[in-house]
């Protein structure tokens, strides 16, 4: 089976701007988890940087945009699906967007998502305390984004996190009808609680994003289809693979340290070993040396 790079399929543009859509775009961190999500099914893939962060054990206040970079470079060489970076606050004030907006559609990125949040940020933002910054410095920020892009078909999408101050949803509201208006392409309007996000919908132009697990989703009292006929089409999971893999690793090591014969918890370790070959590609790389090296 090979397993190499497919070609490139539809823009990010275009699946979100079908009828009816729902893009889901599950996170991603490494070459491995954007070749398993492609193998799932998924058009579109998340670099980010809350969960990139958390595998530093930092957090995304200490990324640069070097790093996300990089970070694209190896996605992008084993899959062609369209790759959206979380941008954080674009690492910088308006001038800073250009060489932050040229990096990330260099780095092969579809589309970058831009909050307003302070720079630099802070931790204290990991358990609900937001600094936002002024509305007119967000604009600013959004409106050299669109001036910095090369490509039409690479989307901005801003994000306002003013919903989840107190009493924020009518400030958040008003941000994103001004984003909307400096040239975003894509809204992200957190919701304070689950149940705003119908609120949202109904208030804001679409094309929404939705930043949400399958089960947070259900708090909101929605259905997939119900959200896109809302204007919600594209679905982002930014921590569940991330949360899956910390907690397959914690019990791996534990089962190791604790001499237990199977740390793979029920898993066959040679079969195992067989679906990351199959993953990789490995016997699309012999048959190279075969050819070549290999007589």
């Amino acid at each position: 089976m090979d397993n190499g790079p497919t070609f490139a399929g539809p823009s990010l543009r275009s699946l979100i701007a079908a009828e009816g859509a729902a893009v889901w775009a599950p996170l991603v961190l490494n070459p491995m988890m954007a070749r398993l999500a492609e193998r799932a099914g998924f058009p579109a893939l998340y670099l980010g940087g809350g969960s990139m962060g958390y595998l530093t054990c930092f957090t995304e206040a200490n990324l640069t945009v070097t790093e996300m970079a990089r970070a694209a470079l190896d996605i992008r060489a084993v899959s062609s699906l369209p790759l959206i970076l979380d941008g954080a606050c674009g690492w910088g004030d308006p001038m800073h967007m250009h060489r932050t907006i040229r990096l990330a559609e260099a780095a092969g990125f579809s589309a970058i998502e831009v909050e307003d949040q302070m720079l630099p940020k802070r931790a204290h933002h990991h358990i609900g305390i937001e600094h936002i910054i002024p509305a007119e410095l967000m604009v600013a920020k959004i409106e050299e984004c669109v001036r910095a892009r090369r490509s039409s078909d690479f989307l901005i999408i801003a994000r306002t996190n003013a919903a989840r101050q107190p009493n924020g949803l009518e400030e958040a509201l008003r941000r994103g009808e001004a984003f909307k208006k400096a040239g975003a392409d894509l809204l992200l309007v957190l919701p304070g609680k689950p149940e705003q996000a119908r609120i949202i919908g109904e208030r804001m132009e679409g094309p929404l994003m939705l930043m949400s697990s399958a089960s947070r989703i259900a708090d909101s009292g929605l259905t997939v289809p119900e959200l896109s006929a809302l204007g919600y089409r594209l679905f982002v999971d930014a921590q569940t693979p991330l949360m899956a893999m910390h907690h397959a690793l914690e019990q791996c090591y534990a089962a190791i340290k604790a001499g237990q014969p199977d740390p793979l918890i029920g898993a066959d370790a040679h079969a195992e070993q067989n679906r990351v070959h199959d993953t990789i590609g490995l016997e699309a790389m012999l048959e190279i040396e075969r050819r070549t090296v290999e007589h």
